[in-house]
């Protein structure tokens, strides 16, 4: 039996080309990581996958880096992979993990994927780097706009409501008016020493 895998890293990404590709390589069920990094061994689907083959089974993946990014990932679930008597398909490839040449393309094929991953968040620390520069990131959006913080100040020093109270009539958690509140204070005692 052929078992499919298909992963991709954000929840915009879509999976239908990878999906039409393991159909068309005969894989009868394909287990799916949607909006999950290939740097991250922890993923559902992945151990679905994993746990669905059978020896004698074949477990099939577009290409390698939707299987794994990182090196040490990759080699840990071929040799899962081999010991459960397991073959692994790398799009038309099949792996043979007894072959010297193949474990070799195998490996150099799984630190291309963690080349390109390591690039990926490289440029992404770049972007960010360069946006803060710009005054363009500037963190995580308030939950509160400043009005409803104001106005939730005044239900929470009036006394009448519990921070839980507080919290499920503005939808946000208990967290966030404490939160509020360690500003607002922050804030009185700011104007209290001028």
């Amino acid at each position: 039996m052929k078992i499919g895998y298909a992963r991709c890293s954000t929840a915009e990404q879509d999976l239908a080309a990878q999906r039409q590709q393991l159909q068309e390589l005969d894989a009868t069920r394909v287990y799916v990581d949607h909006g999950l990094t290939g740097t991250n061994r922890d993923r559902p689907g992945l151990r679905e996958a994993l746990a669905a083959v059978r020896e004698g089974d074949v477990l099939v993946v577009t290409k390698l880096d939707r299987l794994a990014r990182s090196l040490p990932d990759a080699r840990d679930i071929v040799e899962e992979l081999t010991t459960m008597g397991v073959s692994l398909q790398l799009g038309t490839s099949i792996h043979d993990p007894k072959d010297p040449t193949a474990r070799l393309l195998y490996n150099a094929l799984a630190m291309v994927a963690e080349f390109e991953a390591d690039l990926i968040r490289s440029r992404t620390r770049q972007g960010m780097q360069l946006a803060k520069a710009k005054g363009r990131l500037r963190g995580k959006m308030p939950k509160l706009s400043p009005k409803q913080e104001e106005h939730l100040m005044r239900l929470s020093d009036a006394g009448d409501h519990t921070v839980a109270e507080l919290a499920e009539l503005f939808s946000v958690s208990r967290g966030t008016v404490y939160r509020a509140r360690e500003r607002a204070l922050r804030c009185n005692d700011g104007e209290a020493a001028t």
